[in-house]
């Protein structure tokens, strides 16, 4: 159970209640995808989900406004739109406490970086260590156009590195309300954020799904960007269970504005997403 939406601003902005917390949505605006990205697809899942060959979506980041600190949940493609939407809501740089990485893809952390340097320079960087592990590798650390081994430099002195909480089991907190959980598949260190407050909860669960038209009703249905997508489709079913069967809210970075809703099982074994403004 949560709160009354708390705010609504724009469509860049949206701001919800989960106990003493505030999630607030900062998207970098609204788009749409193309189904050349899909793998698994039939034409029937086509022709009923997405008949334009195209889907809504989002590129959204999250601010988590604790009583005590400020949180990121990942910082988008560039610093220029995340400080933007920082400023609207009050918030400088040097405010931000931590950083919280879903993932390692560019269009998740290059809002870190300012002209190659720490765009939040007193944050603390949390990265789980098989993500970690996966970038930093020889091959990938040469690859110095690519955001994450910039990343990895900027914040050399700030990186924290942890094992995520295995779903359904026994959570401990990363942060004080924040438990991280491995959602491996679309990346080697792919892991989503449950947030509590007041015996109230939200998951915000990074790039668990790309395409809501579809990968809702069918979640069996990847996508070209997933390293391992068989892998990505049983930790997408599984999160699904686990937040429908528990009445827990969730919010992504790929779905479109608000970006958080809750969800909900369909009788053909799917799923269906209720965002907050409806």
């Amino acid at each position: 159970m949560t709160s009354s939406i708390f705010a609504q601003e724009s469509e860049n902005i949206f701001i919800h209640k989960i106990g003493n917390f505030e999630v607030i949505l900062l998207s970098e605006g609204q788009g749409e995808g193309n189904s050349s990205i899909l793998i698994g697809a039939t034409p029937q899942m086509r022709n009923e989900c997405i008949p334009s060959g195209t889907f809504p979506n989002a590129f959204n980041a999250f601010l988590i406004k604790t009583p005590e600190q400020n949180i990121l949940v990942d910082a988008g493609r560039n610093s220029a739109k995340l400080l933007s939407n920082l400023h609207s809501v009050g918030i400088n740089p040097d405010q931000i406490d931590a950083v919280l990485i879903t993932h390692m893809h560019g269009d998740h952390i290059g809002g870190l970086l300012e002209n190659d340097k720490a765009a939040f320079p007193k944050a603390k960087i949390y990265i789980s260590q098989p993500e970690y592990d996966y970038w930093t590798d020889d091959n990938t650390m040469q690859q110095r156009s690519l955001p994450a081994p910039k990343v990895i430099v900027a914040y050399k002195d700030n990186i924290n590195l942890f094992q995520p909480n295995t779903l359904g089991k026994d959570l401990y907190e990363l942060l004080p309300g924040v438990s991280a959980i491995a959602a491996y598949g679309h990346t080697p260190g792919h892991t989503v954020y449950l947030i509590e407050s007041n015996d109230e909860q939200m998951l915000i669960w990074g790039d668990l799904v790309h395409a809501m038209a579809i990968q809702m009703p069918y979640p069996s249905v990847a996508v070209t960007f997933d390293v391992d997508s068989k892998q990505a489709v049983i930790m997408r079913e599984k999160v699904l269970d686990y937040v429908s069967r528990n009445s827990i809210p969730i919010a992504g970075m790929h779905i479109p504005f608000p970006g958080m809703g809750v969800v909900s099982t369909i009788s053909s074994g799917g799923y269906v997403f209720y965002p907050y403004n409806e």
